[in-house]
């Protein structure tokens, strides 16, 4: 190190007299004590040599900034920074007084943020901008080949400031020349994550994984934050591969298949079935576990293995919602919505009086228990609950979505109208928000206002199908079928893929009696999808209230009720092609159950009565058909209702 001629630099620079010769080589001689000192571990010694040098040649700042660096090595934080401060007082630029300075300043920003209340605001803090200058100003030096620890406690302030962007460059150049740092990977994760680069972290981390096997996990996580369930699946698979008995990556695994199989993919399902069940074998009480495996055994039709595993996970965890979660999912499934209500009423009122937290607990629940009372017609107990789930969560889209189509079917339209409207104040471009006020305007006979606000909604969202299809359905529901058609017709020919759009086109065409037509668009469903429930019903049901090849009728419901064997419209279906044909024997048990499970649904309620009067069950009759005029009001004729109660009650007479 050549002291004379930096002296002579700086001392012209600074206005300070240059030491003699003598005393900058005197000077020299006690810098190399110094370290000779500390090499033999005289600390003492070196630190009084490190000073005489200092005394003798005031104006090297290599001087001090060494001295900064044995007190940093030594852990005396306040005695390095005075000694890198002096360093700093003679050349602004020296490198090591920079960095010495920045690594303390980065060891005490880390340490006031470790030992800070979890969720409390930082208090008032420039040590990380400190340290952050420091460091950046130690590396700004292109004749000196850069630190890489210095690079890399940059970088982690550079996260821990939220400042990503930077960190990415500076992490990524790390990783590659350092690849056997292994915290690099997760901190360039974190860096793309924090800048919301999902795309740019997926690309790195597929070309590094292959090398770097424990890269999948990470992969895999961000897979999951873009809804690529089936990649992630296929991440978690290969992490799996590299750690077959981390338990807790099993149950990632099996999570992402159940995600990816939608509402097909058996395979998937059962594969993570078999995935749970093994992580229940070494981990029986696994919550997560427990509940997916409920999941799944529900997606697999065992509704029995579903409930009894989430009832196994109420009993291991009764202070976790998911176990009343999944149970009411199960039983929803059979539509036991009492049932419902007697499982998550009294865990509600739990977590009510036990809540200290932010209610997420409640969240999750309230809306299955407000939908199992809306399903029994208790518009009164179910309303409140979702004004309850809303103040919890006001700015979640779903739960504002629930508590909107509570109003509906409370026939406070309204209301609805006006938390839609609200609503979309905060979020102008959710279209279901759209659709659920053009609904209530519609009904609350305001139809004009909510046509243009979903005519409004396609010209905002015109690559969007659904836009098409709301705004059919509304042009339907306000009797302006042709303009419904020709929505429909467009639309098809834009998104010729999209199966809703020859569904609800059919759907538009049987209520403009044009059944020829419509059964050629259900036709088309099933061309494409042979199993779509939905359509297979339609067209079933659609030929059994015209009377028209009944058996026929009975083949398209059987083979929708193979897929959704609980489903109280597909059994009054297939309940109404019965009795169409007069197989009463075989109508009534599956009128039913479709009455038993849909007690608010009017339609329903009317056939189970035509059925009971004409078993000559009158005053059962009268009760059935008085629940569709209490019922929703959907799709009836309530003077032919009180025309056929009045007949009933004069059979009951003469009997």
């Amino acid at each position: 190190m050549s002291f004379a001629v930096l002296a002579a630099v700086i001392g012209l620079s600074l206005q300070v007299s240059t030491p003699a010769p003598d005393k900058i080589a005197d000077a020299y001689d006690q810098f190399m004590l110094a370290r000779h000192l500390e090499a033999g571990d005289d600390v003492t010694g070196a630190i009084a040599a490190y000073k005489r040098a200092m005394t003798l040649d005031p104006t090297a700042a290599d001087i001090p900034a060494e001295l900064a660096a044995l007190y940093m090595r030594q852990s005396r934080a306040e005695d390095a920074l005075d000694a890198a401060e002096q360093a700093l007082a003679i050349s602004p630029t020296n490198r090591e007084a920079h960095r010495v300075a920045g690594v303390i300043y980065a060891a005490l920003a880390e340490s006031r943020r470790s030992t800070s209340q979890p969720g409390a605001a930082a208090a008032p803090d420039d040590t990380t901008a400190k340290a952050i200058a420091h460091l950046s100003a130690a590396l700004d030096q292109p004749d000196v080949e850069p630190d890489p620890n210095v690079r890399a406690t940059l970088a982690r302030l550079y996260l821990a400031s939220g400042a990503y962007a930077k960190a990415i460059p500076l992490l990524s150049d790390l990783v590659k020349q350092e690849p056997g740092w292994p915290e690099g990977p997760a901190l360039l994760a974190e860096a793309y994550a924090g800048a919301g680069r999902n795309g740019d972290a997926i690309l790195w981390l597929e070309q590094a994984a292959p090398d770097d096997p424990p890269l999948y996990q990470t992969l895999a996580e961000f897979y999951e934050r873009e809804h690529r369930w089936k990649n992630a699946a296929d991440a978690y698979g290969k992490a799996l591969e590299n750690a077959p008995r981390n338990l807790d990556l099993k149950v990632r695994y099996a999570s992402a298949l159940v995600n990816a199989a939608g509402g097909a993919g058996r395979d998937d399902i059962i594969k993570a079935r078999d995935v749970l069940k093994d992580v229940l074998s070494a981990r029986p009480k696994d919550p997560r576990a427990q509940y997916l495996l409920s999941q799944t055994a529900r997606r697999l039709g065992d509704l029995d293995g579903a409930e009894a595993t989430a009832r196994t996970l109420i009993a291991d965890n009764a202070k976790s919602p998911w176990g009343y979660y999944a149970l009411a999912e199960a039983l929803e499934e059979r539509h036991q919505y009492q049932a419902v209500i007697d499982a998550l009423a009294p865990a509600v009122a739990a977590f009510r009086a036990g809540s200290a937290g932010d209610g997420a607990e409640l969240g999750l629940l309230l809306p299955h228990l407000g939908f199992a009372y809306q399903e029994l017609g208790q518009y009164d107990r179910a309303l409140p609950l979702f004004e309850e789930a809303h103040r919890l969560a006001p700015a979640d889209a779903s739960v504002t979505s629930y508590l909107i189509q509570a109003n509906l079917a409370a026939k406070k339209f309204s209301a609805a109208a006006e938390i839609a409207r609200a609503a979309l104040v905060e979020r102008p471009d959710d279209e279901r928000l759209m659709r659920l006020e053009a609904q209530a305007l519609r009904q609350d006979g305001k139809a004009d206002q909510g046509i243009a606000l979903l005519e409004d909604a396609v010209k905002a969202h015109a690559d969007d199908p659904s836009a098409y299809v709301a705004l059919a359905q509304l042009y339907s529901d306000a009797d302006r079928g042709a303009q419904a058609v020709r929505v429909l017709q467009d639309a098809q020919a834009k998104f010729p893929a999209d199966q809703s759009i020859p569904f609800e086109l059919g759907a538009v065409l049987d209520k403009q009696k044009r059944f020829i037509d419509a059964e050629a668009a259900f036709k088309q469903v099933l061309a494409r999808e042979p199993e779509n429930a939905a359509a297979l019903n339609y067209l079933g049901y659609m030929l059994a209230e015209h009377g028209d090849r009944l058996d026929e009728s009975v083949g398209y419901i059987k083979r929708a009720l193979e897929v959704e064997p609980e489903n109280g419209s597909y059994l009054d279906s297939l309940g109404w092609a019965y009795f169409k044909a007069d197989k009463l024997d075989l109508a009534e048990p599956n009128l039913k159950r479709a009455a038993d499970q849909m007690t608010t649904n009017s339609v329903i309620q009317d056939h189970y009565g035509d059925l009971l009067f004409k078993r000559g069950r009158y005053d059962q009759a009268i009760a059935a058909w008085t629940r569709a005029l209490s019922g929703d009001g959907e799709s009836i004729d309530r003077l032919a209702i009180d025309k056929k109660i009045r007949s009933a009650r004069q059979k009951l007479v003469k009997k």
